[in-house]
């Protein structure tokens, strides 16, 4: 008979691709994934991994079984979803993933509401990039994860993945109080052609999506500087080192020298909970997207 954990590890390997992978993923060392490899190999009287230059590969056998695990694995997903929600109890251990200013301005009133409602609900939160949490809820590293897309460029959903919308977070322009344009009601980002740019770092989602507007806008954008945090981007502006658009989620204090502007066509973010369908009827997924939802009908001016 199969054992149900050396199934999960070889899923794992298939979907990490090397054994340091699958060790991460299951917070195991590489040595415990290799020997839980050898014993399934004995399970099942076929080689499941073969050498590939320094690392390895699924064999045909191993492909086959791994195709065969997820399927298993998410069937055991579900029988536990269906057996907590029968329970009816908010219970256990639930991990979440944020990118930073849902982690600052959104998670913390959610987490304090699951506290108070549900103690018996342990909940552990990590910052993380929207792209890499979807991949983390997707592979079973998290169970929920709060992510957000732009109004002109979504963010990909692969299948497998329930959502819900928490809130619509709006952005503005922030510039120093000497801009020419700091006393302006609103402003278009066209007119922004000839400063230079505070941005997120190079690969980031909104780094890509802000790269993707202002050239959708005929702007090829300067870069001055990058920062990966908001409250930091400010601090340059304050200084008079460049514009930069600041979401209003999380936002914090805005500086004295700072001036934010609205912008005439306005620019917002969807931001969204997502985790694996097959976990849906789970009731700590339920309750921690209620007081997801709630927090943010209060996180930011609409």
């Amino acid at each position: 008979m199969l054992n149900l954990e050396r199934l999960r590890t070889l899923d794992a390997l298939a979907r990490h691709g090397s054994v340091g992978g699958a060790a991460e993923g299951l917070h195991v060392t590489t040595s415990a994934v290799s020997q839980q490899m050898a014993k399934l190999e004995r399970e099942v009287g076929q080689p499941l991994l073969a050498k590939n230059g320094r690392g390895v590969r699924l064999t045909d056998a191993g492909r086959l079984l791994a195709d065969h695990a997820a399927r298993i694995l998410s069937q055991v997903e579900l029988a536990q979803s269906d057996i907590e929600a029968q329970r009816g109890r908010v219970v256990g251990d639930l991990a979440v993933a944020a990118f930073p200013t849902a982690a600052r301005g959104l998670l913390p009133s959610a987490l304090a509401a699951l506290r108070a409602g549900h103690p018996q609900l342990r909940v552990r939160m990590r910052e993380m990039e929207p792209a890499d949490s979807v991949r983390a809820v997707l592979r079973g590293d998290f169970d929920l994860a709060v992510v957000l897309d732009w109004y002109n460029k979504p963010l990909s959903m692969p299948e497998g993945l329930a959502k819900r919308e928490l809130l619509h977070d709006p952005a503005d322009v922030a510039v120093h109080v000497d801009h020419p344009l700091a006393g302006r009601a609103a402003v278009d980002l066209e007119e922004f052609a000839d400063d230079e740019w505070v941005t997120w770092a190079e690969g980031e989602f909104c780094h890509e999506w802000l790269m993707f507007t202002l050239r959708g806008k005929g702007v090829e954008p300067r870069i001055g500087h990058v920062a990966e945090e908001h409250a930091t981007q400010l601090a340059l502006i304050a200084e008079g080192l460049g514009v930069c658009v600041v979401p209003r989620l999380g936002r914090g204090p805005v500086p004295d020298r700072v001036r934010v502007l609205p912008v005439r066509h306005p620019m917002r973010r969807h931001v969204y909970a997502v985790w694996r369908a097959d976990a849906d009827r789970r009731p700590s997924i339920r309750a921690a997207v209620d007081a997801l939802v709630t927090a943010g009908a209060g996180a930011v001016g609409q």
